[in-house]
């Protein structure tokens, strides 16, 4: 190895492009920019989303669905499901908290009972929302139903 013969690693150097520094640059005249028009000038900027005159994507596409701001979304329990989980996790009572801290909901999740299986023991239910006849499925086992908002 000899001093003349040390170049920089491939990739280290980039040659600089540098535009509308006269004809010698081999980029002067019109700096790459072609001829007339807004983008060959200076403070040119572009609106985000502009398609030149051909009709932009956002109104091309149609328009469908429609979002609920006041739907209310459930984490939803069947009694059948309440079943198992009482004998797996050893529940005296079926509450938010008691489904927290055994992980089966998060903190700000509602929880709601619906009709479908059966429940065999009594059991004590407080949450958000249930059906009339998983109410009465309950209530028949001896079972106590509270509605928490």
């Amino acid at each position: 190895m000899k001093l003349h013969t040390l170049r920089p690693a491939k990739g280290a150097t980039k040659k600089e492009k540098r535009i509308g520094r006269g004809e010698a640059s081999g980029h002067g005249g019109t700096s790459t920019k072609g001829n007339k028009g807004a983008q060959s000038r200076a403070g040119y900027k572009s609106k985000r989303g502009h398609e030149g005159g051909q009709m932009p994507i956002q109104r091309r596409i149609p328009k469908i669905g429609f979002k609920n701001r006041d739907r209310v979304e459930y984490k939803v329990f069947n009694l059948g499901q309440v079943e198992t989980l009482v004998e797996k996790y050893a529940l005296a009572s079926f509450s938010m908290e008691n489904l927290y801290i055994n992980g089966l909901i998060n903190r700000t999740d509602k929880v709601k009972i619906l009709g479908n299986g059966a429940i065999t023991g009594k059991v004590d239910f407080k949450v958000n929302a249930i059906s009339e006849k998983a109410k009465s499925v309950i209530e028949a086992a001896g079972g106590t139903v509270e509605i928490i908002k």
